[in-house]
């Protein structure tokens, strides 16, 4: 019983000093937990009639797109069955930008030219992972809050833990027909166990994108100890140049080696622009558009056209290791995707739920901090005396 009431300071104070950022992450979490789904609802320039006819090469869409946001530098450029091409244009250096430019990839007609600094679900994921603080600053405050998050979870198990059979019937049920005080007890309790489970693999792959030392410990036991190779982009030779490549970019040959491979499925294309020349050009084919895990990442020497091979976790699907996929899986994982629908809304409610349990653990401690200080009833003798005393 005093390692419990321990555990149940302990439990207290990490609520303390989490409950508003859990809170947050909670509900930010279920707004960002079926973003896809409602992005294509109710964004109809995403789509496109599919046509029989070739599409334009990146190079093409590339161009048209410069226009509509000059002095930016293209990251890429996106194809997908029935949808439309994207071009992406991102800098993390100041000034900072992010647009994405959605054209019709048969005539390259501009769809729409979208600033994503605008965007609300980018807000919510800005809000999501830095607080809308500078990055070196807001992840580690978030992450920490999952880190004790994560804690809290752990110690709210053991608190939970009914001590016999007559305590375990209470511990799977609300009683909804008590008082407010004891419906908010079982709430906490009961909801919070059921979100555990579910909840607890939130919050671990939080902390794999949240800490590098948490994501490096994770693969380190995945892979049976072997060491989790940063991302690196490799290089070109620039002694290769071919003087050959300038009649045709470098990009559109290499789109058309590759694009028929998607042709008839559902997989989503993205080829990369270069920056300079002895940047290597990346081409990722994800068949599954509705998660990230299964993407083969391959790059090219642009002067070549030769693949260069990465020794990363983000090269060829085929070439993961199991610990490579289990950190691949991490982002999916983390909003449920990885279940499709019904892993989104056994997320959403996850997230609902650890939103709720700051606002009820401050319920209950809060009530039993007034009822702790009312004044105690007086004993029955005395009670008895006082009345003596009055009649005499």
């Amino acid at each position: 019983m005093a390692v419990k009431k321990l555990i149940g300071k302990l439990h207290l104070w990490l609520g303390f000093s989490s409950g508003l950022l859990v809170l947050f992450l909670g509900i930010t979490g279920c707004i960002l937990a079926f973003q896809r789904e409602i992005e294509e609802a109710t964004q109809p320039y995403q789509f496109v009639e599919q046509q029989a006819q070739v599409k334009l090469p990146p190079s093409k869409l590339k161009a048209i797109a410069d226009a509509e946001v000059p002095g930016k530098h293209a990251h890429g450029v996106s194809f997908a069955h029935g949808k439309a091409a994207q071009v992406s244009y991102f800098s993390l250096e100041e000034p900072t930008y992010y647009f994405v430019v959605y054209l019709d990839p048969y005539t390259g007609q501009v769809l729409k030219v979208k600033d994503m600094d605008k965007d609300f679900f980018r807000f919510m994921i800005m809000g999501h992972y830095y607080l809308w603080l500078p990055p070196h600053i807001g992840q580690p405050i978030l992450a920490s809050a999952t880190l004790v998050f994560v804690l809290m979870l752990i110690s709210g198990l053991v608190l939970w833990w009914p001590k016999n059979k007559a305590a375990r019937k209470q511990r799977f049920s609300i009683k909804w027909s008590a008082r407010w005080r004891r419906v908010n007890y079982d709430a906490h309790n009961v909801l919070g166990f059921y979100m555990t489970w579910v909840a607890i693999f939130i919050g671990i792959t939080g902390l794999v994108m949240g800490f590098q030392w948490f994501a490096k410990s994770v693969y380190w036991a995945a892979s049976g100890g072997k060491q989790l190779v940063e991302f690196y982009e490799p290089l070109s030779d620039t002694t290769a140049i071919d003087a050959s490549s300038q009649a045709s970019p470098a990009m559109d040959r290499i789109w058309m080696k590759k694009y028929p491979e998607i042709l008839g499925t559902n997989a989503k294309m993205e080829v990369h622009v270069p920056e300079n020349k002895s940047s290597s050009i990346e081409v990722a084919i994800n068949p599954d558009p509705s998660t990230y895990w299964k993407g083969d990442y391959i790059y090219y020497d642009q002067h070549t056209l030769e693949e260069i091979p990465v020794t990363h976790q983000y090269g060829r699907f085929a070439d993961a290791t199991v610990a490579d996929k289990i950190m691949r899986m991490n982002y999916d994982i983390h909003v449920g995707a990885i279940g499709g629908i019904v892993g989104k809304v056994i997320a959403f409610f996850a997230s609902l739920i650890a939103a709720s349990l700051p606002v009820t653990g401050f319920m209950i401690w809060w009530g039993r901090r007034k009822k702790h200080k009312q004044p105690k009833d007086p004993k029955p003798n005395a009670v008895k005396a006082m009345a003596s005393a009055k009649t005499n």
